[in-house]
């Protein structure tokens, strides 16, 4: 049995070294893995418009693009996909600078067959989890970041994603404008206290919801208190008490479980209601609805 369980990983290989691309091909198709390769930085952009490989082996020191600015470019189209460096440097510069461009690890080479493998094994497992948190955060109705500890945007929810879209605009260049406050936050030690994000209208907070995998932070937003009340959204979106309640608590990004604990309801009575809730305000899921809750509680 090969060292790598799964026949369906894809890994893209970059590398402007014919001879290096033939011997890593060879390498991981017999170990069972689907195999794209690209000579240059261009060639691998073009490939993952097309296909998402689930990890990425990416020499440092190629013409024209380098490993470094290939990374930075895969990284805005791949957030969530590791990057492994191929380098033949020993000067732990270049090392740390492939982690700040995105980079989860790196080899030496000549690269080591075994050592190639259980590395992809290891990332592309660990991406897995991660994906499947993410799921299950966004069924739970989070909106949650995973971010470096520079603040770098790694992954976010599904329903975090539309929330920022909703309200501000394209996620990756909200994010830009957020990371340096974001970065300080983090590295002050200070996260019991939430972070003011005034970039947003109306503002919203960060709040620190844990540490993940020793790398990295999740970061939960959630609007700070209302000026607006229940009975507001029950009288301007005219809506039931209930579903005012509902809607109230959703304005702060709590799950359905929070809110049917706090409202002493069931979760799958929180769903009706919420059912009902898009319909009266005709639209197509809880962020949306958030969105229009938020907006009028502050315009109160």
């Amino acid at each position: 049995m090969s060292i790598i369980e799964s026949s369906n990983i894809i890994v893209l290989v970059v590398d402007d070294s014919p001879e290096s691309l033939g011997m890593l091909n060879a390498t991981l198709n017999q170990a069972g893995l689907t195999v794209l390769v690209a000579l240059s930085g261009a060639q691998a952009l073009s490939i993952v418009e097309k296909v998402q490989p689930d990890v990425v082996l990416l020499d440092a020191i190629m013409p024209e693009m380098d490993g470094f600015d290939t990374c930075q470019k895969l990284k805005e189209k791949l957030p969530s996909t590791p990057i492994i460096f191929m380098t033949g440097l020993n000067d732990s510069e270049h090392v740390i600078h492939g982690f700040e461009v995105g980079g989860v690890d790196y080899i030496t080479k000549p690269v080591v067959p075994g050592e190639v493998l259980a590395r992809i094994k290891v990332h592309s497992h660990n991406a897995k989890l991660a994906k499947s948190a993410q799921v299950a955060l966004d069924y739970a109705g989070q909106y949650i970041f995973c971010v470096s500890k520079q603040g770098r945007l790694e992954w976010a929810t599904p329903h975090a994603q539309e929330l920022i879209e909703t309200i501000n605009g394209e996620l990756l260049e909200t994010w830009a404008s957020i990371q340096p406050d974001i970065a300080l936050w983090l590295l002050s030690g200070e996260q019991k206290e939430p972070l003011s994000l005034n970039h947003f209208d109306p503002p919203l907070q960060a709040e620190y919801a844990g540490e993940y995998d020793q790398l990295h932070s999740l970061i939960r937003l959630v609007t700070p208190k209302k000026v607006g009340t229940e009975e507001d959204l029950q009288r301007e979106l005219n809506i039931t008490k209930r579903e005012s309640q509902v809607l109230y608590w959703l304005s702060f990004g709590k799950t359905n479980w929070e809110i049917a604990t706090i409202l002493n309801m069931k979760p799958r009575t929180v769903n009706k209601h919420l059912e009902q809730i898009y319909k009266k305000l005709d639209v197509d899921n809880r962020t949306a609805a958030a969105s229009i809750s938020i907006r009028l509680l502050e315009q109160v």
